[in-house]
């Protein structure tokens, strides 16, 4: 009794390994999506239930009789249309806040992003620093956001997440480019020197962090979350490519003309890359950890080199099962169309 949750979006990426995580906890889990369930071990063990969180009488169905819920579902840049991500990530949202206050949740986690910041005006960004948003996705963010806090003035306990980019086993997404170039001695391109600072997440870390932020006495706040040790793109790409034994090489495009080219291609749905990734992805951007640490004790293990290592090991180990396959998922590799052909010549 009173350790049941659900999952919204709970068969993607960061939803099969929570569930992993509940499940050694004792946690009863339940998957909430409409898209089935492909992680094989975790079939028999968890409750899934095919459902969109814009249907609200799904919601509620759903989010009876749970304890707590971790709302993590959400359409991604990669979608595009603005309805569509205002509609998943706006509305979605306020069906799922509403049906936990209605049902009387204990604890609800919102999974943000630090996407709200858009392109860093002061580093590291604490939550307190200004709010850019890059894009719809970035938009619908800071709505979710405030949406919760609305919510959280109603009685419903609630915390949220500001994770950086979060990568691990099981992991395609954009980052497939750069894995099936160092796995097949291709060239590996950079946009702009590749010089810059970035962090990034071990989603076993984001994992650790929604935990503690679903059973800590804190609520109502906002923490940012990502890894402690990090160092440039060149940097830690260039470690996977050295301990892989890759002859793949770094090479660098022009800043500016790339954005510019990835724009075009984007307004002509040519290209996955979105603008949040292509103006972020060339400039310093990291962010603080401490009010996380400090609030929820938290403290992120892995380093951006031991989250690339072991994700390109397990795409080197699945490649022949998952290469080729095209969604709009992070458990996916996605439709780089163009950029595939410009990669090959």
């Amino acid at each position: 009794m009173g350790k049941k949750v659900i999952i919204t979006g709970g068969t993607g990426f960061l939803g099969v390994h929570l569930a992993r995580k509940f499940l050694k906890k004792k946690y009863k889990v339940t998957l909430f999506d409409i898209a089935p369930l492909d992680a094989k071990d975790l079939i028999g063990k968890v409750k899934v239930i095919k459902g969109d969180i814009r249907n609200r009488n799904s919601v509620a169905k759903a989010i009876k009789n749970q304890n707590y819920v971790v709302h993590a579902a959400a359409a991604l840049p990669i979608q595009i249309k603005k309805d569509q991500i205002y509609s998943v990530n706006i509305d979605g949202t306020k069906n799922v806040l509403s049906e936990a206050l209605r049902h009387r949740i204990k604890r609800l986690i919102f999974i943000s992003s630090t996407a709200v910041y858009g392109v860093p005006k002061e580093l590291p960004e604490t939550e307190d620093s200004p709010i850019n948003p890059i894009g719809w996705y970035g938009i619908s963010k800071i709505r979710g956001e405030e949406l919760c806090m609305e919510f959280h003035q109603k009685g419903l306990q609630v915390n949220i997440l500001r994770p950086k980019t979060f990568l691990g086993t099981e992991r395609l997404g954009v980052f497939e480019l750069w894995f099936e170039a160092i796995f097949s001695n291709h060239s590996l391109f950079l946009l702009g020197k590749g010089k810059n600072k970035y962090q990034l997440l071990a989603v076993t870390d984001l994992v650790d962090a929604i935990e503690k932020a679903l059973i800590s006495k804190i609520n109502g706040e906002i923490f940012n979350i990502g890894a402690k040790k990090f160092s440039t793109w060149r940097s830690d790409l260039g470690f996977v490519i050295k301990k892989s034994g890759s002859k793949s090489k770094i090479r660098s495009l022009p800043k500016t003309p790339s954005q510019i080219a990835l724009k075009i291609l984007e307004l002509l749905r040519l290209s996955p890359i979105a603008e949040w990734h292509y103006k972020t992805l060339p400039v310093n951007s990291y962010v603080s950890t401490k009010k996380a640490e400090k609030l929820l004790k938290w403290n992120p293990k892995k380093s951006n080199k031991d989250l690339f290592w072991e994700s390109y090991v397990w795409y080197k180990k699945n490649r022949e099962k998952i290469h080729g396959k095209i969604g709009k998922t992070h458990r996916v590799g996605w439709n780089f169309k163009i950029l595939n052909l410009i990669s090959k010549l």
